[in-house]
C-alpha cells in the first residue's frame, strides 16, 4: 500500500520559515518526481516546486512565485522530501500537498493527504 504523509505545517508569521516534509512508502521512492501543490480555499490547486527522481538527476523546479523562497530537496534513503519555506508571505497559506508520480514508462501517481500552513500575525 502506498502512502505519502506530510508533516510540518503549522502556523507562521510573516517573514517566518517552515520545513514541510513528505515521507513515502510503498514505492521505489528515487524513480519518482516529487512535488509540492498548495490549494488555498476557493482557488485551484497549483505546483509549488518539484524534485525529479534519480532518472533525471534530482533536478528541480520551482514555481516563479517561490523562487528564491522555498527549497525542495530529497533524502532516498529515507524516503522523503522536504520543503524548506522561507520568507513566508501572506498569500502562501493553503494546505501543502504531496505528490509523487513516476517519470518512465505507465505514469503512475500518488498524493498525500496534504498539511496545513497558516501565516497570520
Amino acid at each position: 500500500q502506498v502512502q505519502l504523509v506530510e508533516s510540518g505545517g503549522g502556523l507562521v508569521q510573516p517573514g517566518g520559515s517552515l520545513i514541510l516534509s513528505c515521507s513515502a512508502s510503498g514505492i521505489i521512492f528515487s524513480l519518482y518526481r516529487i512535488g509540492w501543490y498548495r490549494q488555498a480555499p476557493g482557488k485551484q490547486r497549483e505546483l509549488v516546486a518539484a524534485v525529479a527522481g534519480i532518472t533525471y538527476g534530482s533536478n528541480t523546479d520551482y514555481a516563479d512565485f517561490v523562487k528564491g523562497r522555498y527549497f525542495n530537496y530529497r533524502d532516498n534513503t529515507k524516503n522523503t522530501v522536504y520543503l524548506q519555506m522561507n520568507g513566508l508571505k501572506t498569500e502562501d497559506p493553503a494546505v501543502y500537498y504531496c505528490h509523487a508520480a513516476t517519470e518512465v514508462g505507465r505514469i503512475v501517481d500518488y498524493w498525500g493527504k496534504g498539511t496545513q500552513v497558516t501565516v497570520s500575525t
